[in-house]
């Protein structure tokens, strides 16, 4: 079973720079976390300053740096199965989200 702590706050937006194969860097920020198997997930929009809602996010798995055992590094996950099961845990949390919802204070 996933524990899952999806989230959405205006105070705290957690921005990672992320680097593809390429070496080109950009900006994602972080909607949200997930445990399933012992492994931590999470799902990431393109950062944008403006109010626009992204059609998109990805999924990236946390693993330990082999480098630095103290350092979390986010890595694409390779296994389609395990790729899909993640991705339609966030899809369920995501759709029961109310996104016009005022925010509870």
């Amino acid at each position: 079973m996933a524990d899952n702590e999806i989230f959405e706050t205006e105070e705290e937006v957690l921005v990672y720079t992320l680097t593809d194969e390429d070496g080109n860097e950009n900006e994602f920020e972080l909607i949200g976390t997930l445990e399933d198997g012992g492994k931590k997930y999470c799902a990431l929009i393109p950062y944008t300053e403006d109010d626009s809602d992204p059609e998109e996010y990805i999924v990236l798995r946390v693993e330990q740096s082999e480098e630095d055992p103290d350092e979390e590094i986010l890595v694409s996950i390779d296994d389609d199965e395990e790729f899909d099961r993640i991705a339609d845990i966030f899809d369920d949390e995501f759709a029961d989200i109310d996104y016009d919802m005022a925010p509870e204070e």
